[in-house]
């Protein structure tokens, strides 16, 4: 019954206007049916209109389209992209991993394995997660030079296929992003794209760093303002993580966590404000809504890179981690549903907003059905916890988060290109279809929530090049909460 109501309730608000429409537009063809011609004619030259009366409206009308078309936003398109695949020879089963982990003597203490032994066996990552070749050495062999060698192999395996996929050549190419949080080396990793592909030299060049796994996201933020502000142009965006520098070496868990969820992975996307790109592009960019809650000193430090006591560098997650997050998904949100929920969510929302204002602040608050706005979801999969949380939160089904569990499964949290492997997942499902909403959901530090959505521009056919095309047959799997090691 309750069920029932609802629909109703959704059914009225959500189509006021047309219900409203269909028995006006009945009474005025009703009217104009008994209307005469002759009575027609009478009322027109009561109204004593001249020539200059007309030329003056015209004027109006014409005013006002041209506004419209010269302030209102260019449509950004997402041409295609293309994802980095390690090869198989850089997997990491957990038996290797925990092996390496003894063998090292940079965790030779018995309750350092342990808590890495228990942080994978409930972490949701498969067997066939990768790791860069320095950290497969023992003891692992961090340098510059193999750092650069990481770099090279994602971001220019990403970029070939990225340019064979779409055409494009690398001299054609307006604007270059690249994020990367961890890795900021002299010259830049986006000089070292231009120099590899021999790009022109008055492209627009931007390289991100520190941004946590939520980059990808600031990267299209940035891409989607050149583009309106360069007309007629495109831009390459690639995110990434290095991971070769970044091995903690010490023995607080706290640091130790990143060692056993971060993985290789990678992603070269191109974007393009041009209408004959409208066609073969695979998706429209709808909205961008980025949230920073840095001001608060909780926020801020929750995440950061810092030397333990023993002077080893490493990526410290705090235990409160989860309530940052939590609090910047319900800023981010607040943003985002008056852009995207239909007016039925939007007015309960805002029904219980008033309510925990003005009458009682205990008062449960209402979680919109994002369901009704979207699709499809790509969680960052940052680790088991962050999309068991939002699945809780969001109240989403487990086939709306499985792109998020799947990516974490088979690769890993490859930071800010995680999102481009589950939408890769979607497609590669063939669930994608023309008109279907996505809503991209990832975080980082600082602490940051952000969010984008997409609007399909073309239904995706099978099948579909990419990392998953050799096992997405044996997708689903079953993850269980414990995996005995």
């Amino acid at each position: 019954m309750a069920q029932s109501l609802k629909f109703c309730y959704q059914f009225l608000v959500n189509n006021f206007f047309i219900l409203l429409l269909i028995p006006l537009s009945i009474a005025i063809l009703i009217k104009t049916m008994f209307t005469s011609p002759e009575e027609i004619m009478c009322m027109y030259n009561s109204m004593h209109l001249t020539s200059v009366h007309l030329l003056c409206a015209s004027f109006v009308v014409v005013y006002i389209l041209t506004l419209f078309v010269v302030w209102r936003p260019r449509p950004v398109y997402l041409v295609d992209y293309a994802l980095f695949k390690p090869p198989r020879s850089y997997r990491v089963s957990f038996a290797g991993f925990i092996e390496h982990v003894r063998m090292g003597r940079l965790f030779s203490e018995p309750k350092s394995v342990h808590f890495q032994m228990k942080i994978l066996e409930r972490s949701g990552l498969g067997e066939n997660t990768c790791l860069p070749p320095a950290l497969h050495y023992i003891p692992p062999t961090p340098t510059m030079a193999m750092a650069r060698e990481e770099a090279e192999l994602i971001i220019f395996s990403a970029m070939d296929s990225l340019l064979q996929k779409t055409g494009i050549k690398p001299r054609d190419v307006d604007i270059l992003i690249l994020n990367c949080s961890l890795f900021s080396p002299t010259p830049s990793l986006t000089a070292m794209v231009i120099n590899k592909y021999k790009m022109r030299s008055n492209i627009r060049s931007f390289n991100l760093s520190g941004m946590g796994c939520s980059a990808g996201l600031i990267s299209i933020d940035l891409a989607r303002d050149l583009l309106q502000r360069y007309p007629n142009s495109n831009a390459v965006v690639i995110s990434t993580e290095i991971l070769t520098p970044n091995s903690y070496k010490g023995k607080e868990r706290a640091m130790l966590l990143p060692n056993c969820l971060f993985r290789m992975g990678g992603a070269a996307l191109l974007l393009s404000n041009r209408r004959a790109d409208r066609r073969r592009a695979k998706y429209r960019l709808a909205h961008v809504v980025r949230t920073h809650k840095g001001a608060d000193d909780k926020s801020y430090g929750c995440v950061s890179q810092e030397e333990d006591s023993e002077g080893n560098v490493g990526i410290k997650l705090n235990i409160d981690l989860m309530a940052v997050a939590g609090e910047a998904l319900k800023s981010n949100i607040t943003t985002i549903g008056p852009l995207v929920l239909p007016a039925s969510e939007q007015i309960l929302f805002a029904l219980s907003l008033f309510g925990r204002k003005i009458i009682n602040f205990k008062w449960k608050p209402y979680i919109p059905d994002f369901k009704q706005a979207f699709e499809h979801f790509c969680i960052h999969a940052g680790g088991r916890a962050v999309i068991d949380e939002l699945q809780k939160n969001l109240r989403l089904t487990n086939e709306q988060v499985e792109a998020s569990r799947m990516t974490l499964h088979r690769f890993g949290n490859t930071s800010s290109s995680s999102l481009w492997y589950e939408l890769s997942y979607i497609e590669s499902k063939g669930r994608m279809k023309k008109g279907d909403r996505v809503w991209q959901i990832a975080f980082g530090s600082g602490f940051k929530c952000n969010s984008a959505v997409w609007k399909c521009n073309r239904t995706i056919k099978l099948p579909v090049e990419g990392p998953w095309a050799d096992c997405i047959d044996k997708y689903p799997v079953h993850i269980p909460e414990v995996v005995k090691l």
